[in-house]
């Protein structure tokens, strides 16, 4: 009997692999395992080194040396004598992790990735195979709830999805309990490292796993397979709110910005369900409940000349002409000397000077001055040109349709106490260069575009 479960243990994994190989990579190519060094990576990767080249596949190992470990270089040496053992490649890729307030173990995770998936770019590899399985997914939803998230974060784990970088990331051993896992690495005297921090209960998943789930086993024994098939339940409604959000964007959403009055027109939920996929598709997190609901009340019921600030994840979401809009936070003042530079770099973008003849600021008058690069202070006036009356800036910018959050950052350059044009905008007509006239041209690239 024990020799059946091993054999079943270890076919399950060669299908799942398998599986994975034909699904994604039909025609062959090449893809990656993550390989941590870890029983899970390496009985992956032993699997998919077997079943590689019968599926056209040109497989490879990545392996992140975070250094938070003593053993972290012994790990790396054991990956490198593995993959050489098989003859295939390894990229291994080194990370310095700051040691932060905030959790290390969610910042090496983040770094992790990253770096797997630049090291899979640079190697023309768009196919990461990782070793999650359903133990780990299992665990993943009971982490979720107890976080108290919703569809998006009970959904779990995919077993396919790909990133904006392109990376397809496979989990192909997802729906394989950790036992079959354990069966293959002895049927098969597969060697493996472990990781010390495993066995601490200060990170979370462990402290679960430890103290958690081996009581779970002994009242429900089948704790993992149904808690996975719940995360399935929970993708699939996630993805029916997802399609809501999409009918719902058709109407409320143009040229990446919310029509603010179509989702005050929407009912609580309905809303909530908008603005967290508005910010998803924007590439921000969504805030906690408590924290939507705060931004739901304060972009619905705000008057339409209201002044809407509301700071998420670095990034704003104002209001402007009525709809919603995510934008970098105003810059912080600035004032630069300019002495002659072909360039200047400033926080926020770049500010280019080229000489031209009969265009731009006069050279005779920009180079008789001391001339300074500055943000608006308010009060500025500016003529654009000599048939039109001198005007206030902040008129002249709302008529050019420049956002308020955008305002400060313009540059306006100075020739003494004289402004003589502003980035973006034009020159003032008193430090026109005349045709046929040596002048500056001035080029302002701000860093967003």
């Amino acid at each position: 009997m024990s020799q059946e479960l091993t054999t079943a243990g270890t076919a399950r994994i060669d299908a799942a692999v398998a599986k994975a190989f034909s699904g994604h990579l039909p025609g062959g190519g090449p893809a990656a395992v993550a390989l941590s060094g870890g029983r899970d990576s390496v009985v992956m990767f032993d699997a998919a080194a077997r079943l590689a080249a019968a599926h056209n596949v040109a497989l490879s190992a990545i392996h992140v040396h975070h250094g938070l470990s003593p053993n972290a270089e012994a790990w790396a040496n054991f990956c490198s004598e593995l993959c050489a053992a098989r003859g295939l490649p390894l990229t291994i890729c080194r990370l310095d992790i700051p040691r932060p307030r905030a959790s290390v173990e969610a910042m090496a995770r983040t770094m992790r990735y990253a770096a797997i998936a630049t090291a899979a770019a640079n190697a023309g590899i768009a196919h990461v195979l990782l070793a999650h399985h359903r133990d780990d997914q299992a665990e993943t939803l009971l982490l979720q709830l107890l976080r108290g998230a919703g569809p998006q974060g009970l959904a779990a784990m995919p077993e396919a999805a790909s990133d904006d970088s392109g990376i397809a990331w496979l989990r192909p051993l997802l729906a394989v309990a950790r036992a079959s896992i354990d069966e293959c690495a002895r049927v098969r005297d597969v060697r493996w490292v472990d990781d010390e921090s495993n066995a601490s209960p200060v990170h979370r998943r462990n402290a679960l796993r430890l103290g958690v789930v081996p009581a779970l086993e002994q009242v429900f024994p089948a704790w993992a397979a149904t808690l996975s098939r719940a995360a399935v339940h929970q993708a699939g409604a996630a993805e029916l709110l997802d399609d809501l959000a999409v009918i719902d964007a058709g109407i409320a959403c143009a040229d990446a910005t919310l029509d603010r009055s179509a989702l005050a027109a929407l009912s609580e939920a309905r809303a909530a369900n908008l603005l967290r996929w508005f910010l998803r598709s924007r590439g921000l997190l969504a805030p906690s409940t408590a924290r939507l609901a705060a931004m739901l009340a304060q972009l619905r019921s705000a008057r339409p000349d209201a002044s809407v600030r509301v700071l998420h994840q670095g990034l704003e979401l104002g209001v402007r002409q009525g709809r919603i809009v995510v934008h970098p936070p105003p810059v912080a003042p600035f004032d630069i000397g300019w002495s002659g530079e072909g360039e200047l770099t400033l926080p926020h973008g770049r500010l280019a000077f080229v000489r031209a003849s009969g265009a731009g600021i006069d050279a005779f008058k920009l180079d008789g001055a001391p001339v300074r690069i500055c943000s608006r202070r308010g009060g500025e006036r500016f003529q654009l040109a000599p048939d039109r009356p001198r005007r206030a800036l902040k008129s002249i910018l709302q008529e050019a349709g420049v956002a308020p959050w955008e305002r400060c950052g313009l540059p306006l350059v100075y020739c003494g106490s004289e402004l003589a044009a502003v980035g973006g905008i034009g020159i003032d007509a008193a430090f026109s260069a005349a045709p046929g006239h040596p002048g500056v041209v001035i080029d302002w690239v701000p860093r967003s575009a």
